[in-house]
């Protein structure tokens, strides 16, 4: 579930690589323009650092818990911080380290897994894996936003409907919405983000030694 809930996440800063139609369905073209708008300006950022906060809901709207958390990107790497956990990724190893047990899980990013994982929505998955289509504007406090409503094409993934809410006036992701199919409902708002932040590789990667006594599954073993 981590990865899923990091995948909705990355959704708002990283959405490339898409058409406008597949086997199954046609695109709304104009959501491929907005979506187009967004693309070109998540494109031009060097580096990404950004403050969001996270709720989950249960089925019937009720919350289940909200949590503030930081992600930085660049290329294919990442690195989200959250309370109690952090998950690193240099677009090879992932590191997800857990702070109330210190242990830090190794594994592989293995690009054939149906989890939604950041690493993915990194690549071009949206040319063949979501339709999509603008479901008009809204207001959320005093932004107006535009709504693309996204379907997966595989029906075998553990969420079925992602929601992108974009500010009409920054052509920048403001908030998204996950419904997985157990009823849960992950909310996340991006309350600020630098698109030129200076971040060295490093800060990809898990160093243990600023973790004294870190218990290390590698599950690469």
């Amino acid at each position: 579930m981590k990865h899923l809930v990091l995948g909705i996440m990355m959704a708002g800063f990283v959405v490339v690589g898409y058409s406008q139609s597949n086997s199954i369905g046609t695109s709304d073209p104009e959501a491929k323009k907005i979506l187009d708008q967004v693309s070109a300006k998540v494109k031009s950022y060097k580096g990404i650092q950004a403050n969001f906060t996270l709720q989950i809901e249960d089925a019937k709207g009720n919350p289940q818990g909200t949590k503030k958390g930081t992600l930085y990107a660049k290329g294919n790497k990442y690195r989200v911080i959250l309370p109690g956990q952090e998950v690193y990724s240099d677009a090879k190893t992932v590191w997800t380290y857990d702070k109330s047990s210190n242990e830090v899980t190794i594994t592989k990013f293995d690009p054939a897994a149906n989890s939604m994982t950041p690493q993915k929505l990194l690549t071009n998955f949206y040319d063949k894996d979501y339709l999509y289509k603008l479901n008009g504007e809204q207001k959320i406090g005093n932004k107006l936003v535009q709504e693309i409503e996204m379907t997966p094409v595989d029906k075998t993934k553990n969420f079925y409907k992602i929601y992108l809410y974009i500010d009409k006036a920054k052509n920048t992701v403001y908030s998204g919405k996950l419904l997985d199919k157990s009823g849960n409902r992950y909310l996340y708002t991006i309350n600020s983000l630098n698109g030129n932040a200076a971040i060295d590789d490093h800060m990809f990667v898990f160093d243990k030694s600023k973790y004294p006594g870190v218990e290390v599954v590698d599950l690469n073993e």
